[in-house]
């Protein structure tokens, strides 16, 4: 039996929106990294969120779907950044688009680095 790959992933510590990580010089820029994921809600939660949606606030089937898209993008910028070589992302953005009805993409996208503690005082 063939064992799966092991994953590399960068530790979350190192995965920033910011263009730089205080204490930390980076010391390679290995390039643009991404995660995808498409989500979309099965039909029995589908018909429940329609009948939230007219009593009006928040849709929970909804915003569960968009978080657990959203941490799947993440994990894989992070694997992607892994294999890479790097041990930092920095300059994370998320962007979503639908792209059906009740179907919504995820895309996270940043940096890769390699960076290290810093010399200076």
């Amino acid at each position: 039996m063939q064992q799966a790959p092991q994953r590399i992933l960068v530790h979350p510590s190192f995965a920033s929106t910011a263009h730089s990580i205080p204490g930390y010089d980076i010391v390679r820029s290995i390039g643009i990294v991404r995660g995808l994921t498409v989500r979309n809600p099965n039909a029995g939660k589908q018909v429940f969120a329609s009948f939230a949606a007219i009593g009006g606030g928040e849709s929970s089937v909804f915003l569960d779907m968009a978080e657990k898209a959203r941490e799947t993008a993440l994990q894989r910028l992070l694997e992607h950044a892994g294999m890479l070589g790097a041990n930092a992302v920095l300059g994370i953005y998320y962007e979503t688009n639908d792209i059906m009805e009740g179907m919504t993409e995820c895309l996270a996208y940043g940096t890769a680095v390699q960076i290290q503690p810093s010399t200076r005082a």
